[in-house]
């Protein structure tokens, strides 16, 4: 099961101990006390698998290394090893106590999320004319440490969204090599699915019901996925008794979950088109034009049905 929403705590390393000590060689007396190293830093890095964070499933405490503390005759102690997680592109992190958000959008991006105390000085470093024997010394700084939310938004070029059992698995299987599971019975799809059309990526949205926007089901955690959704395919089932209620029905929790969902760019398809008579056919695409909206047909056992679709695909490919 793909997690896409995990909280855990970070715990960036302490800084070291400074060094109290004194050089015994002859003509070199006085204090050679180091500083301690420098904790080590946390990052989130970001990664293309989108399965990434299933790491955190079972992980929830994330601890990075404490600097060395100070050694004699000047030798400073080692800075902690940076501790470098690896997040899937699309996710959001969240500071829990801060309050501060920070976004992971390819896989170039590191962020810093904990930063390592500092080493503390030692004894070599309060020496002075009237102090030659100084036994001062100073303690690390405590790394930082922090509760961490991250929340998985998928960023996609083209987003299928509809109700359960639209056919939206059944077209990415044919248009990418995603291989989702598909069936003939609602919620077939409990997680997003994956594929790529010649560098475009789709993402198959799971289905959504009535009141997903308000919590029901499990609409929300799919709704957080479509909201960096470029153009969405509404995919609406030409078996339905009533593809115009059904239209309404997710465009009302689009819109109710984030205005800016209703607001993206859309293309309609009348799925399932072999599966009902042309006289059906005709009068559910009538409906829908009534209330303003075009619909394609689409089957994906139709060659020129999928023909349509890829022409589609090739021009948002030009507009990216």
């Amino acid at each position: 099961m793909l997690v896409d929403d995990v909280t855990i705590s970070v715990k960036a390393g302490d800084g070291g101990t400074g060094a109290v000590a004194f050089d015994k060689n002859k003509m070199s007396l006085g204090p050679s006390g180091a500083s301690g190293g420098n904790g080590a830093d946390v990052y989130m890095e970001g990664v293309a698998d989108i399965g990434a964070l299933t790491q955190f499933r079972n992980v929830k405490e994330i601890k990075a290394t404490d600097g060395e503390g100070g050694n004699p005759q000047f030798r400073d102690g080692r800075d902690g090893e940076p501790v470098v997680l690896k997040i899937p592109v699309g996710t959001v992190i969240h500071n829990l106590d801060t309050g501060e958000d920070q976004e992971i959008i390819s896989t170039s991006d590191r962020v810093l999320v904990a930063r390592g105390g500092k080493g503390g000085k030692g004894n070599f470093h309060f020496r002075s004319s009237i102090n030659t024997s100084p036994k001062e010394f100073q303690e690390g700084t405590p790394g930082e440490f922090f509760h961490i939310r991250l929340e998985l938004k998928l960023i996609a070029d083209v987003g299928f969204v509809g109700l359960p059992n639209a056919g939206k698995s059944s077209l990415l299987n044919e248009l990418t090599n995603a291989k989702s599971r598909v069936a003939n019975y609602p919620f077939t799809t409990l997680e997003p699915n994956l594929g790529s059309y010649y560098g475009l990526i789709l993402a198959d949205i799971p289905g959504l019901i009535e009141g997903a926007s308000h919590g029901k089901g499990l609409g929300i955690r799919f709704l957080q996925h479509v909201e960096r959704t470029k153009t969405l395919f509404h995919l609406i089932s030409a078996e339905s008794s009533d593809p115009v209620a059904d239209y309404k029905t997710v465009r009302g929790e689009l819109s109710a979950y984030r205005e800016t969902l209703g607001a993206k760019p859309e293309r309609v398809f009348l799925s399932k088109s072999d599966m009902v008579t042309a006289e059906v056919f005709a009068e559910h695409v009538a409906a829908l034009k009534n209330i303003g909206v075009e619909a394609t047909p689409l089957s994906i056992h139709d060659s020129e049905s999928l023909a349509r679709v890829e022409v589609i695909l090739r021009e948002i490919q030009k507009t990216k």
